[in-house]
């Protein structure tokens, strides 16, 4: 899953803060940190757009569920109301 984002954006230098030990142990492994990292922020942007659209969506559902109801059964208060 990836986000769409402009891949041929500028790249331009941010400061982290990173554990270093952790930094260190993923230079042994990568010769781009700065490729991998760009890779998984991309990830995890997708994953927290889509988790955020379907929760969006449950709360449109259940919204439209609640009408449905009250539409068809009326609103529990109105037995109570004064109005």
């Amino acid at each position: 899953m990836r986000a769409a984002y402009d891949h041929k954006a500028r790249k331009r230098p941010v400061n982290l803060t990173l554990n270093e030990d952790l930094v260190a142990r993923a230079r042994g492994v990568t010769e781009n940190l700065s490729g991998v990292v760009e890779s998984l922020l991309a990830d995890f942007l997708a994953r927290e757009t889509e988790q955020r659209a379907a929760e969006a969506r449950a709360a449109m559902e259940a919204a439209i569920a609640w009408n449905r109801f009250a539409d068809k059964h009326g609103s529990f208060a109105d037995e109570f109301s004064t109005l």
